[in-house]
């Protein structure tokens, strides 16, 4: 079973502005990312029990000062987080048809694309790190040389003993090809110990035809620990080399599905962190996810966090 060698947690990507429709056809302006809205709920939920931080490049706008100001203010750690001279942060906005949701971006000149640029400073920022944490999207957003200064970064951490989790979270358009989306992933595959896949996408690209066939591509690939996240359906787990599959509770009072996947990461990870099991971590994640699930947007309210059960 994996273990971790202490509670330093990197989360690496890209953070954006995020505007999230509020009543009146207005929105609310704020910031998020699938692995900075995973960083943020394990901060809010592990407290000083951790030390939770992001690897990720902003700007020196304004904007850029608003969101490493809230990161601090969260108990997020800033040693990360690289400044850019001449780009911006991202900016993405919601948009629902119901509770489902369909974004538009703009991202193409984001200084997060660059968080890789500098070997040196990322590789400071990863030392010591007991959980590395990223996603398709960190991937997709790198060049192919920045990615390569990745890997051999994540293998050089592997190598001191951290863990590294990944989740797919597969974005077609952020790729050059389906071939480099499918080169990149199943070599990244070969570096992760905690895979944390979306059945959709695995399906789509791979042709996985069920859950156990995702758990199997996986654990083929090298994986010790695999959880395949099926929107309301269950989870399939691959727990001490065997698969076991999991009900998802039903939630009530959906608001917004943006950032559920990400929600459940970081339930996850973070009791797994603090020594649960596995099947424990994953009724965390689903905890979590219904909660993010009641809130407009990627993150929830630190109201909501806060009436939370404490991991630890």
């Amino acid at each position: 079973m994996t273990a971790f060698k202490g509670r330093k947690v990197c989360a690496i990507g890209e953070a954006m502005v995020e505007m999230a429709p509020v009543e009146g056809g207005l929105y609310r302006r704020g910031f998020a990312g699938d692995t900075f809205n995973t960083a943020w709920h394990m901060a809010q939920w592990l407290g000083p029990a951790a030390e939770v931080g992001m690897v990720t490049r902003i700007g020196r706008d304004s904007l850029s000062d608003a969101f490493a100001a809230e990161m601090a203010a969260d108990g997020l750690g800033l040693s990360g987080v690289f400044r850019d001279e001449t780009r911006r942060m991202g900016l993405y906005l919601i948009q629902l048809d119901g509770v489902e949701r369909s974004f538009h971006y703009w991202r193409e000149t984001s200084a997060a694309r660059h968080l890789a640029d500098d070997e040196s400073a990322l590789r400071a920022a990863l030392a010591g790190a007991s959980l590395i944490h990223l996603s398709g999207i960190t991937l997709a957003i790198l060049s192919p040389e920045a990615r390569e200064r990745l890997f051999g970064l994540l293998a050089e951490a592997r190598a001191t003993g951290a863990v590294v989790s990944f989740d797919p979270n597969i974005r077609p358009r952020l790729w050059t090809s389906a071939a480099a989306l499918r080169d990149t992933i199943a070599r990244m595959l070969t570096l992760t110990d905690i895979g944390l896949p979306s059945f959709d996408d695995e399906a789509a690209h791979w042709g996985d035809t069920s859950p156990a066939a995702t758990i199997e591509r996986f654990r083929q690939a090298g994986v010790a620990e695999v959880v395949v996240k099926d929107g309301a359906g269950p989870v399939t787990c691959l727990i001490a080399g065997r698969a076991e599959t999991f009900d998802t509770p039903p939630v009530t009072g959906i608001r917004d599905t943006t950032g559920a996947g990400d929600a459940f990461n970081a339930g996850y990870l973070a009791a797994r962190l603090t020594g649960l099991p596995p099947q424990a971590a994953l009724r965390a994640g689903q905890a979590l996810s219904a909660v993010v699930l009641r809130h407009n947007g990627a993150r929830a309210t630190a109201s909501a966090m806060a009436d939370l059960p404490r991991l630890v």
